[in-house]
């Protein structure tokens, strides 16, 4: 995927209505069995296999390369965009003319799933010799009262990206320098000292999609989210979240002691991570894809990573990507668990960095593979801190212009602080989650 494609959809928003997408999208197609001893083994035919436009580059080449090794079972890929994912699919399953496999956001899996729309693939899921190493984040956007509807794909990783070149001209050192947030201030104001046009950190602080998924981490890491509760009751906790406060606090000191260009304000993320590739920032929270492909070989030799910290010194990272599902009434749900496995095979996960992602298991960082992509081993070495919520409404509550943690922030860091914005954010975000889930 183009980094253009990667900024439209996070930057974009996606499925707004997703929830009312899905209203009578149940389970009445015909349930898919999946027995170890026999689903995937010997399918013929073909496979459909739908794909998010803005991912479809980390598909191609498996497809491919499993088209090529299977002449009587052909998988035929159809991305479909952003955007319209939710509804399409939604369409189709009501329609009773699903897809055989679907690539769909890891964090609209719980869409589906909670509206028994996919087949439960526990069985077959658990009975891989990888089964341990796979992304426990991801995985749990797919689990439900203890059972498993799918397949993690590919990662979509946040972390803190570090120009090492800027830290040594200001005698910072990296660990000790990125621990917690009152660290992370301190670097930043160093490095904001270096000259007039080098900046400590980088931020899009008018992208709602980019805001979510690089600042919320800070907060994970503490333990704690926005919400609480299971999925179909969750309740808003945005009042008393001391984590979530202290990032909104951090950031808001970034921007008023002039850490942060003016241009944040109103950079809606077109030419996201440019300055830093640029070598004009010290700091940056950002993904893989959006940071190394582009970058000269000169600068990718000046970064390092390391996980987003919380203010208490502990780590996480955003377990974005791309789930694989079958929905149940699928026409050849078996040829589509035989790609589903061939697409997670080692090889075929240890060349996602190609295309801008990461794999989901965490046993592809090999030797080999580390030295192919030093920049991209972070998130699989601590893969157990990866998180994303499981919930019904991501979309209206993080990634739409208008959604509550995009207000919230903004009103802490650019307006009148983190006090008033916190208690709007919560009733807000409350009346999102009675909504979708009434």
């Amino acid at each position: 995927m183009t980094s253009v494609d990667r900024r439209a959809f996070l930057v974009g928003g996606v499925a707004g209505g997703a929830a009312l997408a899905l209203a009578g999208c149940s389970g009445t197609l015909p349930k898919v069995v999946a027995e170890p001893a026999s689903f995937g083994k010997n399918a013929t035919g073909t496979v459909q296999v739908w794909c998010r436009s803005a991912t479809q580059a980390g598909l191609t080449s498996a497809v491919a390369g499993f088209n090529k090794a299977n002449p009587e079972l052909q998988v035929q890929l159809t991305p479909v965009p952003d955007a319209q994912y939710v509804t399409k699919l939604a369409t189709a399953i009501r329609g009773g003319e699903p897809p055989d496999v679907v690539d769909i956001d890891d964090i609209n899996s719980q869409l589906f799933i909670f509206r028994e729309a996919f087949a439960d693939l526990t069985d077959v899921v658990e009975d891989l010799d990888y089964f341990d190493a796979i992304s426990p984040g991801h995985l749990r956007l797919l689990e439900y009262h203890d059972r498993y509807y799918g397949l993690p794909y590919l990662a979509d990783n946040s972390q803190l990206f570090v120009n090492t070149e800027l830290f040594e001209r200001a005698g910072l050192d990296v660990e000790e320098s990125t621990k917690d947030l009152s660290t992370l201030l301190d670097a930043a104001k160093a490095i904001r000292k270096l000259d007039d046009d080098v900046y400590g950190w980088s931020i899009s602080g008018n992208a709602a999609g980019i805001i979510g998924f690089v600042t919320q981490p800070h907060v994970w890491a503490t333990g704690v989210d926005m919400m609480t509760g299971e999925v179909g009751s969750q309740r808003a906790n945005i009042t008393g979240n001391e984590a979530l406060e202290r990032m909104l606090e951090f950031y808001r000191q970034l921007w008023k002691d002039g850490v942060l260009s003016k241009a944040t304000y109103s950079d809606a993320g077109t030419t996201w991570g440019a300055d830093f590739r640029a070598g004009k920032v010290g700091i940056f929270p950002t993904s893989y894809g959006a940071t190394v492909p582009a970058a000269t070989k000169a600068m990718r030799a000046k970064m390092q990573t390391v996980l987003i910290p919380s203010w208490d010194g502990q780590r996480s990272f955003f377990d974005g990507g791309d789930n694989m599902c079958i929905p149940n009434g699928a026409a050849n749900p078996s040829g589509g668990w035989a790609f589903m496995q061939y697409a997670n095979g080692l090889q075929q996960q240890q060349a996602l960095p190609d295309g801008g992602y990461f794999p989901t298991r965490s046993d592809a960082a090999t030797p080999e593979y580390r030295k192919r992509f030093p920049l991209a081993y972070g998130p699989l070495d601590a893969i157990e801190k990866g998180y994303a919520p499981r919930t019904l409404a991501y979309n209206l509550l993080n990634n739409q212009p208008s959604s509550p943690y995009f207000a919230m922030f903004r009103e802490a860091v650019f307006g009148s602080g983190s006090a008033a914005a916190m208690r709007t954010a919560q009733s807000d975000y409350q009346r999102i989650l009675d909504q979708v889930q009434a």
